[in-house]
């Protein structure tokens, strides 16, 4: 028992952020630069929460829920989101907050911060012509292939002077975070002014885009987090395809505007923000940092990064934001004249909308690899450390220039992944879009497969170049718009996919698919009943696939996935493989320590999914589940288990065990069974100390009071948690750890 120490002498040996926030409570807090005073955004944990099964996360009721916990706790309701964040703002005091962070519904807790327009004033203009075009000097045209008149932009911003003749006929439905008479229409003169980059009649890269005002910042182009958060949950449920998003606005550090940008992304939206003006990394401010955005830095006319720009490896790509004229909120006819990345990123918006007019089928990661391809390199001065030296290009089909970095001319090019289609492809007559597909050495076949729609498409395929109408590895040439190539032995690297338009067509979708020598064409593989796989590592946006089968007679399912470094999520789904919109648990946290828990599983195949929130190594996942009976007659599940016990007196009531301790074990699997009341419903959790605050890392809550847990974990300092979710009475808990 030496290896056993109070909670409260841990506590004292850690120093946390918060000095009043316990090191037991059950969600994490967050701070953040410039805070609301006593206003909190509070994201629930939907693998909590009841739905139509508890534990799943299914049929959230988020609205109920938010306002059920305020009533509750005595806090005042702000507003709640459903969409892009599971979660709600609250005004709160210190008592009302510390309680809130005691419920296991809630993930995390993080402080609202106040979000500011990034613009400054100044004059002149010259944006347009430089998108258009490799090189200095300008030759005053703007020349565009298309007006994107099939594409929605939803400016995120201080709201759109909906009368301004530089959208006239193109204003579509909007919305308001902001609760002072004015509705979506602007009061401060920014987000009119971007939106006329973005799309205006005369200084709009796209200039026939469809224009919703998505107002979150006041006259004075200031706001929260919670109110952006607002305006990104409007979007994410009422976007129109295709669509994109301009965010030129910044705040401190946000995690709830970070997971709100990635949310709004996996809804299909293609997402641009702003750098910032502080001369300075962009990584420390959001949305700026987000990996889900596509972040952008300013340039002046000299093709020099502007001295407010701020710059790094959050930047993905420059634009021109220096003396910039566009639209403004005076008047149906005015203009301004000012400088800031608030005024490069909607040049990117601009592009984004001009690629999505072609390709209105495209996803987020397609247009964004297609903008990122077709940029001019090497052509800015005084990037700022860690900055890539790329310059946004507007014509994405590769006419106007030398392309600087893109070859012969193949910036719209769209490289497919593995097994995913790509939908909704059209094209005129005479038309060629280009794909690719990197295929792996260890491939043994390659199919290549366009069907549906309308029309008549000819498909080309060809390894190591761009085929031709006469020059082509496979050409099947038939009518109408099923057509197939298909590749046994497949050479190893990239090969090139063209569609081309015999006659006009729509609504295609092209899919390339190879499978590889251990059976991976998915890249499923399959778990064994509590066996670890380790070391699992993988990009930014992959995701990985495994399978678990349960029997018929399987009491209970855990999934767990632990250690290691970086950030990757867990999806679990039975019957066919999750999405990140489609899923039966996702736990949804920071870092790698998640668990999906479930009773009485249903029988068949379960899929797991690891997806890469961002890069990610040294992971382990083992699924487990438990056969026969329940371990409720009194007996130790286990030969070598020790049994504690202990009794919680109603709703909200939690132990901590072993006897009120942490233990230190070694690397290994910790096991927990837990039974309690039949009357009742108590939950079980494991929490491990990650050197600066406690964090669960795993659960079981199913609506009994039998639970169980098996986690393999690293080394280090472990507590159990009973925590009664209704009813009260004694327990019985059984503990075999390392």
């Amino acid at each position: 028992m030496s290896r056993f120490r109070s909670l409260t002498w841990l506590a004292g040996m850690f120093i946390l952020a918060a000095t009043f926030i316990s090191t037991t409570h059950a969600a994490d807090f967050r701070t953040t630069k410039n805070p609301v005073p006593g206003q909190y955004i509070v994201v629930l944990d939907d693998a909590e929460l009841p739905g139509n099964g508890r534990g799943q996360g299914q049929g959230l009721n988020v609205a109920a829920t938010a306002r059920a916990m305020a009533r509750d706790y005595g806090a005042q309701l702000k507003g709640s989101f459903s969409h892009v964040l599971p979660g709600f703002v609250i005004k709160a005091d210190e008592d009302a907050l510390l309680a809130l962070l005691d419920d296991d519904r809630i993930a995390y807790i993080e402080e609202d911060g106040v979000v500011q327009i990034n613009a400054t004033q100044n004059n002149a203009t010259w944006g347009l012509d430089r998108v258009d075009q490799r090189d200095l000097p300008l030759d005053g045209d703007y020349t565009y292939n298309t007006s994107a008149g099939n594409v929605h932009a939803y400016i995120i911003d201080t709201g759109v002077l909906s009368s301004h003749d530089e959208f006239s006929g193109r204003m579509g439905n909007g919305y308001s975070a902001i609760n002072d008479g004015n509705g979506s229409d602007d009061c401060n003169g920014h987000g009119t002014h971007v939106a006329g980059t973005v799309a205006g009649t005369t200084y709009g890269v796209a200039k026939g885009a469809t224009v919703h005002g998505v107002r979150v910042l006041d006259c004075n182009g200031s706001g929260t987090n919670s109110g952006v958060i607002a305006g990104m949950d409007w979007v994410a449920e009422n976007a129109q395809f295709p669509a994109v998003a301009n965010m030129s606005l910044g705040g401190g550090a946000s995690s709830t505007i970070d997971d709100a940008v990635t949310n709004m992304r996996n809804a299909g939206v293609t997402v641009v923000v702003a750098a910032g003006n502080e001369s300075q990394d962009a990584c420390n401010s959001s949305p700026a940092r987000s990996a889900s955005a596509i972040t952008v830095g300013s340039t002046t006319s000299s093709d020099a990064r502007s001295s407010f720009s701020n710059y790094g490896s959050c930047v993905d790509i420059f634009a021109p934001g220096s003396d910039i004229t566009s639209a403004w909120h005076t008047s149906n006819s005015a203009t301004n004249t000012i400088s800031g990345t608030s005024m490069a990123s909607p040049h990117v918006a601009g592009v984004a909308a001009l690629y999505l007019a072609d390709n209105p089928g495209a996803s987020p990661s397609q247009v964004e690899n297609a903008i990122y391809d077709s940029a001019t390199s090497g052509r800015l001065s005084s990037i700022g450390s860690g900055s890539p030296n790329l310059l946004t290009y507007s014509l994405l089909d590769g006419d106007g220039g030398d392309g600087g970095d893109g070859g012969d001319g193949g910036g719209g090019t769209t490289e497919l992944t593995n097994g995913e289609s790509v939908d909704n492809l059209s094209g005129s007559q005479g038309s060629e879009t280009f794909f690719t597909i990197d295929v792996p050495s260890d491939a043994t076949s390659l199919d290549i497969d366009m069907s549906g729609g309308s029309g008549d498409a000819d498909l080309y395929v060809k390894f190591g170049s761009e085929p031709t109408t006469s020059d082509y590895d496979c050409r099947p040439y038939q009518s109408g718009n099923d057509e197939n190539c298909s590749f046994d032995d497949p050479q190893a690297g990239t090969w090139h996919i063209m569609i081309h338009g015999y006659n006009s067509y729509s609504g295609v979708s092209l899919v390339g698919s190879f499978e590889t020598s251990d059976g991976g064409g998915g890249g499923d593989s399959e778990l064994t009943n509590g066996v670890p796989v380790d070391n699992l590592s993988g990009s930014q946006g992959s995701e990985t696939f495994f399978t678990i089968s349960v029997p018929s007679d399987a009491i209970s399912l855990d999934v767990d996935m632990s250690g290691g470094s970086g950030d990757a999520d867990l999806y679990v789904k039975f019957g066919s493989e999750p999405t990140t919109s489609d899923y039966d648990c996702r736990p949804y946290r920071s870092g790698n320590n998640e668990s999906c828990s479930f009773d009485d599983p249903q029988a068949g195949t379960w899929h797991i999914m690891i997806r890469g929130y961002e890069s990610y190594s040294g992971v382990s996942l083992v699924a487990s589940f438990e056969e026969g009976g329940d371990g409720g007659d009194g007996g130790a599940p286990c030969s070598n288990c020790t049994q504690y016990t202990g009794s919680l007196s109603g709703s909200g009531d939690a132990d901590v065990q072993p006897d009120g301790t942490y233990y230190y074990a070694g690397s290994g699997t910790h096991n927990g069974w837990l039974v309690g009341p039949t009357d009742a419903d108590f939950d079980l959790e494991l929490y491990r100390w990650n050197g600066s605050s406690w964090s669960r890392v795993a659960n079981s809550a199913s609506a009994d009071s039998e639970e169980q847990i098996s986690y393999n974990g690293s080394a280090g300092y472990y507590y159990w948690r009973v925590l009664s979710y209704s009813g009260s009475g004694s327990y019985d808990l059984w503990l075999d750890t390392p």
